[in-house]
């Protein structure tokens, strides 16, 4: 018998003919278990078909965006394998297997199928893994199967590679603490506990932790100048004249927009706008940017945006909670999680800022710097862009003064900042000033919240924005 396997299996599989040179049918009665002899004239690998399971929030199709292997190499379990975008985020899809990828089952920018195989990788079948058929049948695991481990009575929630850096490390989960959202454990949450434990040196997470003031011995740099106002160039582009029309099918982020702001239309919206005078605003960020920048944050003034509104939320929570479909239940969201509005070359995108009410200024401008480097490479989670419960959109980085933003559902308000001017202004006195003056657009949901309550809001992150030195006697 030309045989290279004999395994152990449910059912009995014949022998094609052509392998057998001499067999006695009775050779395939066992007494206890019964046997697969699995054949090969050439290899003895197995192909198994590694299909996209759920990734979660209802998605059932993404778009393939980049290949991070070919066909003819080798992958380990936990390699990446592809990025793949969807309606809502950026998800990088891991190898289950270690083996050779034999076919990749899309191309760059085509639609792939929650369900459907996404890679054929050949697997060493000595290594016991499930045969082909079992794992082409067995449906894509859930999302909770796949994030959720039982300890000790108790859910414990953390991706596979992070499973994989706690066993790696013999570190039990129960025993380190969740920083993710829902108490979920990060691979820097097992990177701290294991420096607690063996007092390792580990490079930052991505909060950046405060640093102590240089002595005065050394040098710092200082704050830049006023640089001249520069004349907005618009870009060269090659233009291109076919004379056809061009239709394309709407995916990835644009289709998002078009489901969220359908679902927009159905919220009766009503505007309120102001001006506030930044001027004290802006000395105090000049002040401080040399400092962030030596903790290695970018400081902008949408954090202090940000902060203010976060305030202003403690005072009116009705502007950060949520009306259900039937329009009978409103939640009032504990947690501040604040959208930034964000142009990108793949559109519109809206990550928000997690807990802004327990945060810092430094803690929210290191997660928006982190927040633009993703949205910039495209590599934003969905952990980053769901969740919010407000929003605050700045169409002055573009140019723009007034705006009419559209609510995001299930949020309630948003709000447009336009970009900062310097225009005249009087004081007290009849006095001509020059002032640093920002207009900003709000927009509710007339169901539940009344004119009167969204201006006194605004007043009141208006207060905080023109005089800065106020924010300290509500800042925790």
């Amino acid at each position: 018998v030309c045989s290279h396997r004999i395994r152990s299996c449910s059912s009995i599989r014949f022998i094609k003919s052509k392998y057998v040179c001499m067999f006695d049918k009775s050779a395939l009665k066992f007494s206890h278990q019964q046997r697969l002899f699995r054949t090969s004239a050439v290899s003895c690998g197995q192909i198994v078909q590694f299909k996209l399971s759920d990734i979660g929030e209802g998605i059932t199709e993404v778009t393939v965006k980049e290949w991070y292997i070919k066909e003819g190499d080798s992958v380990s379990q936990f390699d990446s394998i592809c990025e793949v975008q969807s309606d809502k985020a950026s998800v990088t899809i891991t190898s289950r297997y270690d083996g050779i990828i034999r076919k990749l089952h899309y191309n760059l920018d085509e639609i792939a199928y929650v369900g459907k195989p996404l890679v054929d990788i050949e697997i060493d079948a000595s290594k016991g893994v499930a045969p082909e058929e079992d794992v082409v049948e067995t449906p894509p695991m859930s999302h909770e199967e796949h994030t959720h481990q039982e300890i000790k009575g108790h859910k414990t929630l953390a991706t596979p590679a992070v499973r994989r850096l706690a066993m790696e490390n013999n570190i039990k989960l129960s025993e380190v603490v969740g920083t993710g959202k829902d108490n979920r454990i990060l691979k820097e949450d097992i990177l701290n506990y294991l420096a607690k434990q063996t007092g390792a040196i580990l490079p930052p997470s991505p909060k950046a932790e405060i640093i102590p003031p240089l002595p005065k011995s050394e040098t710092v740099p200082a704050a830049p100048k006023d640089k001249a106002r520069k004349i907005p160039v618009p870009a060269a582009r090659p233009i291109v004249f076919s004379g056809k029309d061009k239709t394309e099918t709407v995916t990835g982020f644009q289709k998002a927009m078009v489901k969220t702001m359908s679902a927009a239309l159905k919220i009766p919206h009503f505007g309120y706008c102001d001006e506030i005078d930044l001027t004290q605003l802006v000395q105090l960020r000049e002040e401080l940017k040399p400092v962030a920048q030596i903790r290695g944050v970018k400081l902008s003034f949408m954090p202090f945006f940000i902060k203010a509104a976060s305030l202003g939320l403690l005072q009116y929570p009705i502007l950060n909670a949520s009306l259900d479909e039937s329009c009978q239940n409103v939640t009032y969201k504990a947690s501040h999680n604040i959208g930034v509005a964000m142009d990108t070359e793949q559109g519109l995108i809206v990550p928000n800022v997690k807990n802004v009410q327990v945060c810092s200024l430094f803690e929210i401008a290191s997660e928006l710097n982190r927040l633009q480097s993703l949205g910039s490479a495209g590599q934003l989670g969905t952990n980053d862009l769901t969740g919010g419960t407000f929003t605050l959109s700045n169409i002055g980085t573009i140019g723009g003064t007034y705006a009419k933003p559209v609510i995001l559902p299930p949020e309630v308000a948003i709000g447009a900042l336009g970009k900062i001017q310097v225009l005249p202004r009087f004081n007290g006195k009849g006095e001509v000033f020059k002032a640093q003056i920002m207009n900003v657009s709000w927009s509710a949901d007339h169901r539940i919240i009344d004119g009167a309550t969204m201006a006194r809001f605004s007043n009141l992150w208006k207060s905080y924005l023109e005089n800065p030195a106020l924010m300290l006697l509500d800042l925790k």
